[in-house]
């Protein structure tokens, strides 16, 4: 009989200890938020869209995302959460090199090199339109003809449609600082832009693209 009792309990421990497990699992499943921002990998995005924006976009977490990127080249993003246009960088035009007069392509006479190294962006829908709050950072390098001071950065983002189409264009001058102590700057910029959805279109048709624009005497590279 007492061994009976004692596997009883034994028994109803684990049954216990097993169902205490389960229900922690499941509160920690419920409390646990999916994270995304665009912002390349880890916690701030990834290849897979997630469906719930864990932080507003805000210059300042745009701005310690870049100067905690260690690599040239803008992380891919992912279309994201539906109904929320995608925002990229145009491959073409996510780097500024900008040469000093008449010596342009030689690496020795680089002034300056402009990245584009971070996006994130986040949306708000209603009937026939959407407003999306855009942000994307990046740094400057200076080259071996640069020195430090505050350059202007030339940068547009454009909106296509659904055949790709450009339908609106915004253009920033940003300004970064380039400080005697290191020769890298860096920089963040948030702004919203409205998109107008015909009847028949989803606001996931249309794309946002961020871009440096080629003013005279520099290149891409």
């Amino acid at each position: 009989m007492q061994q009976t009792l004692s596997q009883r309990f034994r028994r109803r421990g684990l049954r216990d200890t097993m169902f205490s497990v389960a229900a922690a699992t499941l509160l920690a499943g419920c409390s646990m938020p999916n994270f995304t921002s665009g912002l390349g990998g880890g916690i701030f995005g990834g290849s897979e869209p997630a469906t719930v924006q864990a932080q507003p976009v805000n210059e300042a977490q745009l701005l310690a995302a870049a100067q905690s990127d260690g690599t040239t080249a803008p992380a891919p993003v992912s279309p994201g959460s539906r109904g929320c246009p995608a925002f990229v960088v145009w491959p073409r035009d996510r780097n500024l090199t900008v040469y000093a007069p008449g010596e342009d392509g030689d690496s020795l006479s680089v002034i300056q090199r402009g990245e584009i190294t971070k996006t994130a962006r986040e949306c708000q829908a209603s009937p026939g339109r959407v407003v999306v709050r855009y942000g994307f950072s990046g740094r400057v390098l200076l080259g071996p003809r640069g020195k430090p001071g505050t350059f202007t950065l030339p940068i547009s983002v454009f909106v296509t449609d659904y055949k790709r189409q450009k339908v609106q264009t915004q253009q920033h001058q940003i300004q970064v600082t380039v400080p005697t102590t290191r020769p890298i700057g860096y920089f963040s910029k948030v702004e919203t832009v409205t998109i107008e959805v015909p009847q028949g279109v989803r606001p996931d048709d249309f794309q946002l693209f961020v871009a440096f624009e080629k003013p005279r005497g520099s290149a891409s590279g």
